[in-house]
């Protein structure tokens, strides 16, 4: 499971990670922060692949990309 964490406070609101997200998983806020901006958010963590365009076109380095391994659970023979 891989899922994009949006620091608000650093985000202007430009809007680039939207453009560029494959699976058009990000979009506006409804609401502003202390700068008056109007910031990213994840839409559906669950859809994340972890590309990280997002975080590779963010001015501002707002965006922390966070890909976690799959664990193989199951024994193999062999």
């Amino acid at each position: 499971m891989s899922y994009v964490e949006i620091d608000t406070e650093r985000c202007k609101g430009c809007f680039l990670c939207t453009a560029l997200c494959p699976l058009k998983i990000l979009a506006p806020s409804n609401s502003f922060n202390s700068s008056g901006y109007k910031p990213v958010e994840l839409t559906d963590k669950s859809k994340c692949t972890g590309c990280a365009s997002c975080a590779l076109t963010c001015p501002d380095i707002a965006i922390t990309v966070y890909r976690t391994s799959k664990t193989n659970s199951e024994k193999t023979n062999g």
